[in-house]
């Protein structure tokens, strides 16, 4: 994972990608899907205080364009301090609702409007973000961090053992 986006927006954007594809369902019910995002449009629109950043986020995910996304990604480093207007100016909306929904938003409380964003951003430019770093420096770093799990080293339990021991006396050689 990229080193300048905080685990944080990391995290939210994965969560945000579970939540669309668990509430379009196998197989995809766009139809209900449609209504759970036209229903929380309405809610943010209206003001209601809903302090989730993946509601948020699910609400516009399909709904916002990203205008400058070198400077977006650079926003992803710090989860709980930004520039919420810098980040709010580099999105737009076509979808009226989805529009007045941000809107409201940003003016109540700018700081989620701008986590929603960052994760928006996220989950729709995962491959900006999510690419495993194979350099030597970083490799090095990770294995002088892996320290062997006692998953990594299994001993033969006993009924493994038992498979080879041919005289049936706990011993494995042959007769």
């Amino acid at each position: 994972m990229n080193k300048n986006i905080h685990h944080e927006f990391a995290y939210q954007s994965r969560e945000l990608g579970a939540q669309i594809e668990d509430t379009l369902g196998d197989p995809p019910d766009r139809k209900n899907y449609a209504r759970v995002i036209a229903a929380l449009l309405g809610e943010f629109a209206k003001g209601t205080a809903i302090d989730d950043v993946n509601l948020l986020g699910f609400a516009l995910a399909d709904y916002l364009s990203f205008n400058d996304p070198a400077k977006l990604l650079a926003q992803c480093k710090q989860y709980d301090k930004g520039d919420a207007a810098q980040t709010i100016a580099m999105v737009s909306c076509a979808d009226a609702a989805a529009a007045k929904a941000l809107a409201t938003v940003a003016a109540n409380n700018p700081e989620l409007a701008r986590k929603a964003i960052l994760t928006v951003f996220l989950f729709k430019n995962s491959k900006r973000w999510t690419a495993e770093d194979n350099t030597l420096e970083a490799l090095q770093e990770e294995e002088d961090g892996h320290e062997m799990d006692d998953e990594d080293h299994v001993e033969p339990g006993q009924d493994f053992v038992d498979l080879f021991d041919s005289r049936g006396d706990g011993h494995d050689q042959p007769h």
